[in-house]
């Protein structure tokens, strides 16, 4: 019992530090489509992170997936390292950051609503209760306070959301046989075979017409959005339950937001402390009945195959 409970809270500190890592890449997005295409932008992204990844692997002597991890692993590349990215870069062209990260507040129910599909799990009732109150928070907070909003970019943003709950989800389950770092890295070396090419054809006709602001935020998408936040992300879904951890994503659009205040001097109404408390009263709620039984840790990386 006490392994198990320490389990579950590595599993939940994992999920924060990566929530913590995730909020800055709406802002991050933000900045960078200032000055770079959305479509050369999600290719360079994922370009940048998947020759870490495979560099990641090569010096770790990571083992090949098996066959029947190919397909869960494409999901994930279409889910998180091409979808969500391409998406919200599209989305940022229509809507400040600040309404876009309002709709982080959904990803918590997409993830679980993902998690019971594909995960196989099966929080109590009560968790239901508290993960749609506390996004109906984040929600209402943000259209109480008057952000703008886009047909087309909140049609881009909400697609967004239901790829990213299933590549979360998916790479969640997969963390447990292969482990979250192997996951994240072999969905980026998927994705580059098709990214490399994208980012070479998008380029922009010259690079010293773009601001250093974008290059920064293209740096912070690549190495933190794309592949660090991803370590402690699917590490914690699969230590703690991609149901119950998926809910600290309801803190993601606050932690946003103060950035979105600090680095691009976007508005942030008060209110946000007293709806901060409820989110996080929900949160605590979530992590209660979010789990009826205890996720399987990670297993350990199979060995690689002998070098001849």
């Amino acid at each position: 019992m006490r392994k198990s409970l320490d389990s579950t809270t590595d599993g939940w500190l994992c999920g924060l530090a990566g929530v913590l890592i995730f909020s800055g890449s709406l802002p991050a997005t933000r900045v960078a489509v200032l000055g770079l295409d959305p479509l050369f932008l999600t290719g360079a992204r994922a370009t940048i992170a998947g020759v870490l990844g495979a560099l990641l692997l090569v010096l770790l002597r990571a083992a090949r997936p098996g066959r029947r991890e190919f397909l869960p692993l494409v999901v994930v590349a279409l889910g998180v390292v091409v979808g969500f990215p391409l998406l919200t870069a599209l989305a940022l062209r229509h809507v400040s950051s600040a309404h876009a990260i309002v709709f982080v507040g959904l990803l918590p129910l997409s993830t679980a609503i993902f998690g019971v599909l594909r995960g196989g799990e099966h929080p109590h009732p009560a968790f239901w209760l508290f993960s749609a109150l506390g996004s109906a928070a984040v929600v209402a907070f943000a259209l109480r306070h008057g952000v703008s909003a886009s047909p087309l970019g909140d049609a881009l943003m909400l697609g967004a959301i239901v790829v990213c709950g299933l590549g979360y989800a998916e790479g969640a389950r997969l963390s447990r046989r292969l482990g979250g770092w192997q996951v994240i890295c072999w969905a980026l070396v998927i994705s580059l075979p098709v990214m490399l090419p994208l980012a070479i054809a998008l380029r922009p006709a010259s690079f010293a017409a773009v601001g250093a602001p974008a290059w920064w935020g293209l740096a912070y998408v690549s190495l933190f959005s794309m592949l660090i936040g991803f370590v402690f992300w699917y590490r914690g879904l699969a230590l703690g339950g991609i149901a119950g951890v998926g809910q600290l994503q309801l803190l993601q659009p606050f932690f946003g937001f103060l950035l979105a205040a600090l680095v691009l001097h976007e508005a942030v109404p008060p209110a946000m402390i007293g709806v901060t408390a409820v989110v996080i009263a929900c949160v605590a709620g979530a992590r209660r009945f979010g789990r009826t039984t205890p996720a399987s840790a990670p297993r350990p990386a199979r060995a690689a195959a002998p070098r001849a």
